[in-house]
Formats: C-alpha cells, sequence, structure tokens
C-alpha cells in the first residue's frame, strides 16, 4: 500500500488572496485608513481626495479591469462573464457548470496544471490525499483527463466534501487498485470554548478498505496557517493539533492499530503548537524511517541554508505531515519526499523538471510527501 498527501495549492484556479503577498506594514495602513473612510456615513470633500490617493497607492486603478462583462450573484458569490456570448456553449465543469468564473480567481497556467500531473503520476499512490483543491468537478476532470496524460491510471474512488473555507481549498481524497472508501467524518463544526468555529478549513476522517478486506483509518487535517498575529496562530494552530490528538486516541483505545494522520499542518516539527501530536501521542513520523528518500540541496551554500526539518540538508521547512501508529509504522518499508515540482526560491538548488522555468509554473510551494507498507 502507497499513501500520499499533497497540498496542491488549487487544480485549475485559486484565489488571489492566496498568490498575493502579504501586505508590508505601510500597505496594512492604508488598507486600515481607507475602511474606516468608506464606513463613513457622509464624506467631505478631503474624504474623497484621500479616498482617491489611497485607491491609487493601493493599485485598484490598475486591478482587473473588464470594460464589458455581466455579473451574476449565486449562492452568496459573484461571477463573472465577459459579454461575448457566442461562448456560451463553451461552459463546462471547470467554470462551475455554466461557463461563469468565480470572482478573485487566477487560472493556473497550463505547465503548472501538468506538473501537478506530472509529480502525482510519479509517485502513482494507491491513496492519494490531496489539499486546497477547488471542487469535486474540478478534481475529478483532473483524474480523468490529466493524470492519464502522465501515463498514470485514473483513481476508481474519490471524494470531496466543501470545508469552512470559502476560496476553494478543500480537502479531497483518491484512491484506486481495490482501496475502497467506506465512510467519511466531517469536524467542519468542532468548535472552541467561545463558540467560534475551530477548524477554518476542515479536518475529516476516513475509513478505508484495503484489498484484503482490512480496514485502514486515515485523519486528514489542514491546520491555522502563518499570520500577521504569529502568537494567534500558533495559539489556534495547537488547539487544532488538540483535537486531532483526541480523536486519534479515542480510536486507539478502540482497539485500532491501524491509523494515519496526514495532511497539512503548517508548522515544523520543533514548533510546540504541535507537540500534541508529535510529542504526546506515539505517532510516528515517515521522514524518520530508515528508508525514506529526499534528494539533498544541491551547491556549496546546501550546509548553511540546510533546516532539517524534512531531513539535514534539505532547504524546506516542514508543513506536511505523513504520522504513522506504531503497527504501521513497523511495516513501512520506504518513504519520500518529491520536490522536482517545487520551484526553489532561494539557494541552494535541488533537482527540479527541465520544463519547469520560473514560480509560475510550479505545482505547487509544498512537496508531495508519501510512505510505502
Amino acid at each position: 500500500m502507497k499513501l500520499a498527501t499533497f497540498n496542491i495549492q488549487n487544480l485549475f484556479h485559486r484565489d488571489r488572496s492566496a498568490i498575493q503577498k502579504s501586505y508590508s506594514k505601510c500597505v496594512s495602513d492604508w488598507v486600515a485608513e481607507l475602511d474606516s473612510l468608506i464606513r463613513k456615513k457622509d464624506y467631505s470633500y478631503s474624504d474623497t481626495n484621500r479616498m482617491r490617493e489611497l485607491s491609487f497607492l493601493l493599485g485598484f486603478d490598475k486591478s482587473y479591469q473588464t470594460p464589458y462583462a455581466v455579473m451574476r450573484k449565486r449562492a452568496g458569490f459573484l461571477f463573472l462573464k465577459g459579454m461575448n456570448y457566442s461562448k456560451e456553449l463553451q461552459s463546462c465543469e471547470l467554470t462551475d457548470w455554466n461557463g461563469w468564473v468565480a470572482l478573485q480567481t487566477i487560472p493556473i497556467t497550463s505547465a503548472a496544471i501538468n506538473h501537478k500531473a506530472r509529480v502525482i503520476a510519479e509517485v502513482d499512490p494507491d491513496i492519494l490525499v490531496l489539499q486546497e483543491i477547488e471542487d469535486k468537478a474540478s478534481l475529478s476532470e483532473f483524474n480523468s483527463q490529466l493524470l492519464p496524460e502522465f501515463n498514470c491510471k485514473p483513481f476508481d474512488e474519490l471524494f470531496v466534501i466543501q470545508g469552512n473555507d470559502k476560496t476553494g481549498k478543500e480537502t479531497g481524497i483518491l484512491t484506486k487498485n481495490g482501496y475502497k472508501i467506506l465512510s467519511v467524518k466531517s469536524h467542519q463544526y468542532d468548535r472552541e470554548s467561545n463558540g467560534e468555529l475551530l477548524f477554518q478549513n476542515d479536518f475529516l476522517e476516513y475509513e478505508i478498505q484495503t484489498p484484503a478486506k482490512n480496514k485502514i483509518y486515515l485523519l486528514v487535517a489542514h491546520l491555522q496557517g502563518d499570520a500577521k498575529d504569529k502568537d494567534f496562530a500558533d495559539l489556534k494552530r495547537k488547539k487544532q493539533a488538540q483535537r486531532v490528538a483526541e480523536v486519534y486516541n479515542v480510536h486507539r483505545s478502540e482497539g485500532k492499530k491501524d491509523v494515519v494522520i496526514m495532511g497539512t499542518l503548517n508548522a515544523p516539527s520543533y514548533c510546540h503548537s504541535l507537540a500534541p501530536l508529535l510529542v504526546d501521542t506515539d505517532l510516528k513520523d515517515i521522514t524518520k524511517h530508515s528508508r525514506f528518500n529526499v534528494d539533498v540541496d544541491k551547491g556549496t551554500d546546501a550546509a548553511y541554508f540546510s533546516l532539517g526539518a524534512y531531513r539535514m540538508g534539505v532547504n524546506i521547512k516542514q508543513k506536511d505531515y505523513l504520522l504513522l501508529s506504531p503497527n504501521l509504522f513497523s511495516k513501512a518499508t520506504s518513504g519520500g519526499l518529491s520536490r522536482k515540482a517545487v520551484w526553489p526560491e532561494k539557494k541552494p538548488m535541488w533537482s527540479t523538471y527541465s520544463t519547469m522555468q520560473n514560480a509560475n509554473e510550479a505545482a505547487s510551494e509544498h512537496p508531495v510527501v508519501w510512505g510505502e507498507l
């Protein structure tokens, strides 16, 4: 059995907020000032002039101008389509079924899409968990149309459930070669003591049946990412990790020996926010297996830039995990980390696809993490 987890950062379209760089302090102040001015009931002459200045400074005059378009609101979201209705028949699943494209999304380049499919095809797992996909329709199209182009047999079963995020960051699972999805449970309505939702994305439990009729339990989490308020992000992530650990311990107390926690935990292993999982449970990280394979970084500066989160000599902070219960870890024969479709922003370089020439053509900022049992 081969398991893999991959934060694919969307398949065909990605929300602008996920692509744009975080604001500097100056820009954040401009945004806050503009917000305060817009909230006023009446505008003075100086208010109007200042809003024009702020709009210019924030680049609103350059942003996504579409002179001739029609807008429609569906299910609380705005959709956009150009006035050229001669292309109406070209609507398909990838554009939300009717040819209209959701605002605030940017199409991913064809090269990047191909690299997403290529790296999955090379790993070719029996069970694949993907984070940050748009929807089931997009995943179905990717599975049936893109993967075969790289000589990868499409997955037989796939399942996507919409979580709490509203920017197209859903979680999906795909299985093939006789592995069956028996049940799915969502924790998207778990709440903190103050009533707020605990998971901003989702936390899912999957029950999988193997070809030998055994059962394996996957706990798939997408925890709190980086935020401007680091203390808030760490605290939120720790609460989420504690909840995931609680669910894991329930499975273990029920006598289930084959349990996996996988997904984007959004912090390196030495971060205290992940201690409930990495310290307070008996889980084993696949990266600690003696036959975990990853190419070390190249260049004379490799040792200097090494962070050692996945392995020494690897210049990429660990955010994605494949954690195994002791029984499964004892059965692990190998594991790996594929960074071939990740663009190296800093020195030193690692091995990448020759067809990837810049960051826009990268499959994702995350590697594929896999383990074989």
